[in-house]
């Protein structure tokens, strides 16, 4: 599959490089904002650099990923994806490109995403029998749903998450019901945060999903449960990311990857060094979690938080852009 996204991305960057050599920028276009924080720093990031650098008249658009890539593959919009998490879709991102509707550009996160279930340090430190996520389960005393006692609790995110996804298949596929759990829907990205801060507030257990990068784990201190199964990609890809799939078997959590996507539409007409600029941009971890927790402690947005990460870490940014795109951003900024 890899090898077809790339030679997607060559096909179409050969067309580009000899029917927009004289282009300049890129014209309108959409960018999708996610609702988490990496996506909506990256976002802003883009933005910045787009419209600043290249001259292209820059709109966001909310998102999540199931919605945001399905309507890119199916309409062409949005132009662009910051962070594509391709793993949480792999029929849909391969159906994209397979039909030529979604073009590839850069590794947005150099060491992917790390999903699965998490619970506070402190309660891995008390209960040093709990080790994985079958471990877990056989305590839902320990993880009490705050509205039934009776029950435990796994916090899952919000409708639209391809994680949200994950996670209630595998739910399922490990039979947490019938070991007296329930599926807690945060509702939100802020939801999901809160019920971790007011766990660690009152030093209370927790169970859910999350993942890293984000500054919350660079505040609150949570250990990755294994789930003592391999990765069965086929199996993830078959059931664990669909989900109306009845019939979930267990499997590990694959190392999310992260791309920049584009429609074929945007790559098609974009200039080359708007095309350059996409399929270079990339970012590690730690860049990121630094910016995103001096967000937080500002209660800064991804905006707030971008021309923060352009004016302090100017010798990243500017390998990824042309000397005179560079120029143009540093003084807008």
């Amino acid at each position: 599959m890899k090898a077809k996204y790339l030679g997607a991305l060559v096909a179409v960057g050969m067309i580009c490089g000899s029917s927009q050599a004289n282009a300049a920028g890129c014209g309108s276009m959409t960018i999708a904002s996610m609702n988490w924080q990496s996506a909506e720093l990256e976002s802003a990031v883009d933005k910045i650099i787009l419209s600043e650098g290249y001259d292209c008249q820059v709109n966001t658009v909310v998102g999540d990923t199931v919605p945001t890539i399905t309507s890119m593959v199916n309409k062409g919009k949005p132009d662009v994806v910051s962070e594509g998490a391709i793993d949480l879709l792999p029929t849909i991102v391969k159906q994209g490109i397979d039909d030529k509707k979604v073009v590839m550009g850069a590794k947005t996160i150099q060491e992917g995403a790390v999903m699965g279930f998490f619970i506070p340090k402190y309660v891995a430190d008390a209960h040093p029998e709990i080790k994985t996520f079958q471990d877990a389960l056989k305590h839902p005393e320990i993880f009490k749903d705050p509205e039934d006692p009776s029950k435990g609790a796994i916090y899952n995110g919000p409708q639209g998450w391809g994680m949200t996804v994950n996670a209630a298949q595998l739910y399922k596929a490990y039979n947490a019901s019938q070991a007296g759990f329930k599926l807690i829907d945060t509702g939100s990205a802020a939801g999901l945060d809160g019920s971790i801060a007011k766990a660690y507030e009152h030093k209370q257990p927790w169970l859910g999903i999350y993942w890293s990068p984000t500054s919350l784990l660079g505040k609150y201190k949570m250990v990755r449960l294994d789930v003592n199964t391999p990765v069965n990609q086929a199996e993830w890809k078959r059931c664990t990311t669909v989900a109306n799939c009845p019939d979930p078997k267990p499997t590990g959590w694959p190392v999310g990857r992260l791309y920049t996507l584009m429609s074929k539409s945007f790559a098609a007409s974009a200039s080359p060094d708007v095309l350059k600029y996409l399929d270079t941009r990339t970012f590690t971890t730690a860049e990121l979690e630094k910016v995103m927790l001096w967000m937080t402690d500002n209660q800064a947005t991804g905006e707030d938080g971008a021309k923060r990460f352009l004016k302090e870490d100017e010798a990243v940014w500017t390998k990824w852009v042309t000397p005179a795109a560079a120029a143009k951003i540093k003084a807008s900024l």
